[in-house]
């Protein structure tokens, strides 16, 4: 095969010529009809093929876990197995429309009948009851698929720009800064939860919030600290959860003047307040409290641009004394296993919000290593197509 130089002027690699020929053979529709009837190639060819369907019709199975989610289909299964007249009834959709939902349900596992006329939840839609995130997730993205209807349309223009997602996040960011929230900072308490009924905002970070720092609250040493900051704390659940688990860790919040007294209140009532102090200020234009041997940043980083990001990175380096560590968790791009979450969901997620990209561990330790930072190393997280964890030491 020839390795001639490309356009860029630099002959091919070995695996770039394996790969054309590859590309070569698998775009051959002659191999296609020989493949699929071979009995060694026809189990290969038959799992390549339902992939690429489900790549194809993905949004269809999205629209079809909407329905389930929205019309709280999942919980009443979830109570007991249902006859198909109670689902038929319960929908209140003319009996075609119901059933067209019902065995869309079963094709996708959502649901399964084990006997003749009787349905309860199929291995998805058992795993979907028993995550409130993912749930959240599945009713927050009518925002996403109305902007994604014309993709080219909305790449073309500047991020953001009249898009239902950054109207959204527009107004979230008032509604947090009412309610002691944090856009890229920690969850929600119940107690906000209330008193902002019917806010979108907060039930998506009540319920999503957690299972970003769920993938590190177990996993990482907390106690061999003596205090630590949250940045872009918030309402203060992290750090509720993390000083319950540490009695000995002094704590500290960092978050915006108008969040700051809605985090005392929320946390007006906690055993944790001798030993947490609040800080009033903004990472863009103020410097990060001192005297903490461990800086956390729970999903901050990757909803800012890259200046912002610098520079907080850079701030939290000055915090921080000699042997002082900092904790970053957040999704990220490039993950073995992950790459669909990290690079094409959070890819066009964040450009349609109109702020921040999602970074590879790669980049981080780039970047912490330009700051000065002396061990930069990742920390194992129990499902990092959700976070991953970056611990820096100065």
């Amino acid at each position: 095969m020839s390795s001639k130089s490309n356009t860029l002027n630099q002959p091919y690699s070995l695996k770039t010529r394996w790969l054309m020929q590859r590309n070569r053979i698998f775009g051959s529709e002659r191999f296609h009809y020989w493949a699929a009837r071979l009995p060694l190639f026809r189990q290969v060819t038959q799992r390549k093929a339902a992939q690429q369907m489900d790549m194809i019709t993905g949004f269809v199975y999205s629209q079809i876990l909407f329905v389930f989610v929205e019309t709280d289909l999942l919980q009443y299964i979830s109570a007991s197995p249902r006859s198909t007249a109670e689902l038929l009834a319960f929908l209140d959709l003319n009996e075609d429309a119901a059933m067209r939902v019902v065995k869309a349900g079963a094709a996708i596992n959502v649901l399964e009948s084990p006997q003749p006329d009787l349905w309860l939840l199929g291995e998805m839609g058992a795993t979907l009851v028993a995550n409130p995130g993912a749930m959240a997730m599945i009713q927050h993205h009518q925002l996403l698929y109305s902007d994604l209807a014309n993709p080219m349309d909305m790449l073309k223009r500047q991020r953001g720009t009249d898009t239902s997602l950054s109207q959204f996040w527009h107004y979230a960011a008032h509604d947090a800064q009412m309610h002691g929230e944090k856009i890229g900072g920690d969850a929600d308490s119940e107690k906000n939860e209330k008193s902002n009924k019917g806010g979108p905002y907060s039930a998506l970070m009540a319920a999503t919030q957690p299972m970003i720092w769920d993938q590190i609250i177990g996993g990482y040493p907390f106690h061999q600290h003596d205090k630590m900051l949250d940045i872009g704390g918030g309402s203060g659940a992290f750090a509720s959860a993390i000083g319950t688990r540490n009695p000995n860790l002094s704590l500290g919040i960092f978050d915006l003047p108008e969040v700051i007294p809605h985090t005392r209140a929320n946390l007006a009532d906690s055993p944790l307040t001798s030993r947490l102090t609040l800080h009033p200020g903004s990472f863009k234009t103020d410097n990060i409290p001192n005297g903490y041997d461990l800086i956390t940043l729970i999903r901050i980083l990757h909803d800012h641009d890259d200046d912002v990001a610098q520079s907080l990175l850079s701030k939290t380096f000055d915090a921080l004394p000699k042997g002082g560590k900092l904790l970053i968790v957040e999704p990220m791009a490039e993950t073995p296993s992950a790459m669909k979450m990290g690079d094409a969901y959070f890819g066009m997620y964040l450009w349609v919000m109109g702020t921040g990209r999602p970074r590879s561990a790669q980049e981080y330790h780039k970047r912490l290593k330009t700051i000065g930072f002396s061990s930069i190393k990742d920390v194992n997280t129990p499902l990092p197509i959700i976070a991953k964890a970056i611990l820096a030491t100065k």
